[in-house]
């Protein structure tokens, strides 16, 4: 690994996708799980978004994914989130 991407061969560097959820602040309004099903989901036990597969900092849940696939959809998450406590960004 090289300034936060993975090296495939030492001139070709694998594009990631980082996703960050900051969690506390979520009204559990369901959108991002509506748009991308595939990342987001909600929990039963409190009502908030969990970001699937994502590690905890300090409140703030990530993930980083070689699958470019998911990009679109969590783009539309984003944006339709009313409390703007999704992040999404392509290295």
């Amino acid at each position: 690994m090289l300034d936060g991407r993975f090296q495939t061969s030492e001139s070709q560097y694998l594009r990631m996708v980082i996703i960050t959820l900051q969690r506390k602040k979520c009204i559990g309004c369901n959108y991002c799980v509506e748009l991308a099903p595939k990342q987001f989901q909600m929990s039963k036990k409190d009502g908030k978004s969990v970001l699937l597969h994502s590690s905890d900092k300090k409140g703030f849940f990530t993930i980083k994914s070689p699958d470019m696939s998911i990009l679109e959809d969590a783009i539309k998450a984003k944006e339709a989130c009313p409390v703007n406590i999704i992040s999404v960004k392509e290295n």
